[in-house]
């Protein structure tokens, strides 16, 4: 038996593949339009550019509240629960949500109160559902494999990225409840496809037996492990800073002028960009000077990020968001593998609870400091200040944490080599 299979002959990654790819297919074309049908309905209101962006900055802090407070306990069910169960669950809250858009929508009596609302429920779904996948990929795959599968389960992100945008934007051209009928759709397909994962390994959780001492041990865990604690707080401050995604509805409407196909293209250009890094990490799996390659494409990020701030061209503003978008997912790579190569297993769901938090906060909260600041100086300054605020954050933590500078291979320390069982963890199809 080969040692190191394709993730793809391992029936349990091709389920677990498939129900996130249908999954972030629906998210983010129910998403791209939540963002439009806030900022239209509140410029048709008579609110002014910078009020309505107030409005978009509102709904990602109604995506990221609910996130906080729950993410730590997520971490928690995902090492305790079965995590196949509490995703399942999830995605079923999450095409609840799509449902009743796709119902206020078709009767024209949705509003800025039933957006809000959504926002919250859809960040719970979120808040419980990401740790428990994020846990679950590396049951699934022999360790030696991971780093493919990682980059491989990025794929299925970021195709969803790509092409749910396409389907929001196109569909809500032909009838704006189109876009959440089918992400209800595809959340049902991603519930059917997970359901198909079986039996996984699932080891004890060791140290605190309380379920608070247990939350207060993944927390400790991460703050000792300045390797996890600077791959994680470093996405956390740059991508806080520079997100502009919550702002394309500002771009596509009154600064570029594209509406709502010309939005869609600005929400898949950086994944394209994601896309195709993650593609070439699946063939040909970065081995050396990772930690220092994670430093300078974030500051790629923040260049771009600039550069798209600035621009009143399209074509130009595309280009810079498929950069955005490759040197993101070139940084995604390599700190989640690292985190995960790094992380006990059971330890797995509870740190990556904490860095689901960070990139909630990073993303979600990232769009309500986007949205306020647009309110305060401008869109333009808002994207531009964010771009050079990651740029000065990766010159702070190479120095702040020096790991990040010297490590060169994903290889994990010697304590963490577990002794897997093979034989479930290279589950083959015949």
């Amino acid at each position: 038996m080969n040692d190191s299979p394709s993730p793809f002959t391992i029936h349990n990654f091709r389920a677990y593949w498939a129900s996130r790819l249908t999954m972030t297919l629906a998210q983010y074309a129910m998403l791209l339009i939540i963002g439009w049908q806030t900022y239209n309905i509140a410029r048709d209101s008579g609110m002014s550019v910078a009020g309505a962006s107030g409005q978009l900055a509102l709904i990602g802090l109604l995506q990221f509240l609910p996130l906080f407070v729950i993410t730590p306990f997520a971490g928690l069910a995902a090492d305790r629960l079965n995590r196949r169960n509490v995703a399942r669950a999830m995605i079923l809250l999450q095409f609840i949500c799509a449902t009743v858009l796709a119902w206020l929508t078709w009767r024209d009596t949705i509003d800025l109160a039933a957006l809000f609302v959504i926002a919250v429920f859809l960040g719970i779904a979120r808040g419980f559902a990401g740790p428990a996948l994020s846990a679950l990929a590396p049951n699934l795959v022999p360790k030696a494999v991971l780093p493919n599968a990682i980059a491989l389960s990025s794929i299925a992100w970021q195709v969803g990225m790509i092409v749910g945008p396409a389907i929001g934007g196109y569909l809500y051209v032909i009838d704006a409840a189109l876009p959440y009928i089918a992400a209800a759709g595809l959340f049902l397909l991603s519930t059917v496809a997970i359901g198909l994962i079986g039996d996984v390994p699932r080891p004890a959780i060791t140290g605190a037996q309380r379920p608070v001492g247990q939350v207060v041990d993944g927390l400790h865990y991460v703050w000792r492990n300045k390797m996890v604690l600077g791959a994680i707080t470093l996405d956390l401050f740059a991508v806080f800073l520079a997100g502009a995604t919550a702002l394309f509805p500002v771009y596509a409407r009154d600064i570029l002028e594209v509406g709502a196909t010309g939005l869609s293209q600005l929400a898949m250009a950086p994944a394209i960009g994601a896309a195709l890094t993650a593609l070439y990490f699946s063939f040909r799996p970065l081995r050396t000077n990772v930690g220092p390659k994670m430093l300078w494409s974030v500051a790629i990020f923040g260049f771009a990020t600039v550069v798209f701030g600035l621009s009143t061209s399209m074509p130009l503003s595309l280009a810079m968001l498929f950069v955005v978008g490759a040197a993101d997912m070139f940084s995604v790579y390599i700190r989640q593998s690292l985190i995960q190569l790094h992380t006990p297993d059971d330890k797995r769901g509870r740190v990556s609870s904490v860095s689901l938090l960070t990139i909630s906060a990073s993303n979600e909260f990232g769009d309500f400091f986007s949205g306020s600041l647009a309110f305060l100086i401008g869109p333009v300054l808002a994207v531009v200040s964010g771009g050079i605020g990651a740029i000065v954050t990766v010159a702070l933590w190479s120095r702040i944490f020096p790991v990040l500078r010297t490590t060169r291979t994903f290889d994990p320390p010697d304590e963490l080599v577990e002794e897997a069982p093979e034989d479930s963890l290279q589950e083959h199809t015949p």
